[in-house]
């Protein structure tokens, strides 16, 4: 039986993503001890790259991989325009997959996209928190890397990737300061399922800066639901019928994690003629192009999409090492207030 990779891995005791980049190389470092470690265990065991299929791989993909949770999201919309535009300046074909969010259909996208011998992959949904499909995914994956395909993720997905980093919990953290700094103290947050990273990262900036205030959203002022407009909605009436049954005041603020999820705040609030920003203030995420057309326009985070995706198709195609592209990619965040918010109590 061939040896693998994770039989290195296994060997030297290091793990799966420590193998591959001290074996193929990676914009992330590995030092020379565990270099020499991994390069020991491979000459003992026998292993070998397969040379003859890496070289394949570069010679006759012509096409690159993207795996989103829905075309139909304009945020994933936007990244997706960027990764299309940066491969074909590059001669490359994009092919775009959606997978709703689901980890066993991204592995089967993997899967399948290995056997077509694409010449990279971008990983563009969101990082899963679950241990298990993070395993399966890394295998997945380190064995399409073993055959000379590349790889990169926007946001972190782990160590065995280059990442194309997103200023996510330093955003919300920022919309929720601007939010503080106009007076509001009563707030709800609407996030995504504890599932996906960038949901939870978002959440930690917004927490992190009420507690810098000594707030914290009361019972029922958290909600998660899916990033979808029907999720927000939903989430918003929820705030409101808590609210109201439990005989507290409304939150004067709402952040809603993504500008999808706030466009249902939105409709919610209108259908109970609760005006915004005049009673309650609502906040977004991600700046989609819907957020100005929105009434009243969205107050929100903006994050540079089309250029995460350009981002990371740079770095899937970078030859050699070096970090000078890796350390350059961090997507920064901006907060852009906008109609949809205002100081409490000034109307």
């Amino acid at each position: 039986m061939a040896v693998t990779l994770g039989d290195v891995a296994r060997h030297a005791g290091v793990s799966l993503a420590t193998a591959s980049r001290a074996l193929n190389g990676s914009a992330r470092s590995v030092t020379e001890e565990l270099s020499a470690k991994v390069r020991a265990s491979a000459d003992a065991l026998g292993y070998l790259p397969n040379a003859p299929a890496q070289a394949l791989a570069r010679s006759s993909g012509a096409t690159i991989g993207v795996l989103l949770h829905d075309v139909a999201d304009p945020y994933f919309g936007g990244i997706a325009r960027g990764v299309g535009d940066a491969a074909a300046r590059a001669g490359l074909l994009s092919l775009v997959t959606s997978t709703d969010g689901d980890p066993r259909r991204e592995l089967e996208a993997i899967r399948m996209l290995h056997a077509h011998r694409v010449r990279a992959i971008v990983l563009a949904g969101s990082a899963y928190n679950d241990v298990s499909v993070i395993q399966e995914l890394d295998e997945a994956l380190a064995a399409y890397q073993e055959q000379g395909g590349r790889v990169a993720a926007i946001t972190d997905h782990g160590p065995l990737y280059d990442t194309v980093e997103v200023a996510n919990k330093e955003g919300a953290a920022a919309l929720t300061r601007a939010l503080l700094d106009l007076g509001h103290r009563r707030f709800a947050v609407i996030t995504g399922p504890e599932r996906m990273r960038v949901a939870e990262d978002r959440l930690d900036g917004v927490l992190e800066a009420l507690d810098e205030s000594g707030l914290t959203p009361v019972e029922g002022m958290l909600q998660r639901t899916e990033f979808t407009r029907e999720g927000g909605r939903a989430a918003m009436a929820r705030i409101v019928d808590v609210a109201r049954e439990s005989g507290t005041p409304l939150p004067t603020a709402v952040i809603a994690l993504s500008d999808i999820c706030a466009a249902g705040v939105l409709a919610e609030l209108r259908a109970r003629d609760i005006a915004v920003p005049e009673e309650i203030s609502v906040a977004g995420f991600d700046d989609i192009p819907l957020a100005t057309d929105l009434a009243p326009a969205l107050s929100t985070v903006r994050l540079p999409l089309a250029r995460m995706g350009e981002f990371a198709v740079r770095l899937a195609l970078r030859e050699g090492g070096g970090r000078d592209l890796a350390d350059n990619s961090h997507a920064s965040a901006e907060v852009v207030l906008r109609d949809s918010t205002a100081a409490p109590g000034v109307y």
